[in-house]
């Protein structure tokens, strides 16, 4: 017997994958029709929020985090934590200049 017949190995099977397939796809949906409806500054959040959700999806089934050992989440979790943190930083970097980014330009003044 080689090392290979006694690996681990997990097979999804076709329903749950169709299924998460039809998630994505209404995740898809929500994503245009999300952008066509205009909420101010919560539309960044309602998109980043949709695709969280759909990048979890394809994290857990199609790259089969779900099954994979605990680790291997602990690595992936801790890489998002440090780029949410970093993306944080620049918006906060960001914020500090912003005015002066276009000069003579005040937003929210009234043109």
């Amino acid at each position: 017997m080689s090392d290979h017949d006694t690996a681990f190995v997990h097979v999804a099977s076709v329903k749950l994958l169709l299924v998460v397939w039809v998630a994505l796809m209404i995740g898809t949906w929500l994503t245009v029709t999300a952008s066509n409806v205009d909420l101010g500054w919560l539309n960044i959040w309602i998109g980043l929020g949709i695709a969280t959700g759909k990048a979890s999806l394809v994290g857990l089934y199609f790259m089969h985090l779900r099954w994979d050992k605990p680790f291997n989440a602990f690595v992936f979790l801790t890489a998002f934590f440090f780029l949410f943190l970093l993306i944080g930083f620049a918006m906060m970097d960001s914020g500090q200049y912003q005015v002066d980014l276009i000069p003579g330009y005040s937003p929210g003044m009234g043109g």
